[in-house]
């Protein structure tokens, strides 16, 4: 059941972060994947900023900033990648 929650978490940070992006159509899959990315990025650099963040300790909204933050700086260099290829 946890499982279910970090894919429905992570879809709802993908979701938000290409909103927040102005990106269409990206698709569930990718929805998923870049949330669930995302939060473990997110969450490694806060803990790398701030010494002591783990999502256990916050709630979450908290959690779903730093991983809707994560899943945006994800997508930059998502971008960023693939119009060097094109």
């Amino acid at each position: 059941m946890e499982i279910l929650g970090w894919i429905v978490f992570g879809a709802v940070a993908g979701w938000i972060a290409s909103a927040i992006m102005g990106r269409q159509a990206s698709g569930c899959m990718v929805n998923i994947a870049l949330g669930l990315v995302g939060a473990l990025v997110g969450g490694f650099l806060f803990r790398a900023l701030s010494g002591d963040f783990a999502y256990e300790q916050h709630g979450l909204f908290v959690s779903m900033i730093v991983a809707v933050i994560g899943a945006v700086l994800v997508l930059v260099a998502w971008n960023a990648i693939n119009r060097r290829r094109y």
